[in-house]
């Protein structure tokens, strides 16, 4: 057919279907409805969502959460090592 792949045929009559579904599906769709774009899940380009906004938010509260469990570890560890030192006094002689 015209040197044309059948294949070729095949992808462009899919491509076109999308196309009037995602053209009808935008007249449909109520006045309000705003769809996703990949924008919005990856916080590139344009301003960054209030998801992504909270979402930084939450990640710098953990850090600082994992920062102030580290040091009472810390503070753990020491005070272990002071009482096994004062113990170690108090025992006897064999």
């Amino acid at each position: 057919m015209l040197g044309i792949p059948e294949w070729a045929i095949g992808v462009a009559a899919i491509v076109a279907v999308i196309g009037v579904v995602q053209i009808v599906g935008a007249r449909v769709a109520p006045r309000g409805y705003r769809r996703r774009s990949w924008r919005d899940w990856g916080g590139r380009g344009g301003e960054p969502s209030v998801e992504s906004e909270e979402m930084q938010a939450k990640l710098a509260e953990l850090e600082d959460l994992k920062h102030r469990v580290g040091e009472l570890e810390e503070r753990v560890d020491f005070a272990e090592r002071l009482l096994a030192r004062h113990r170690e006094g108090e025992r006897l002689p064999p």
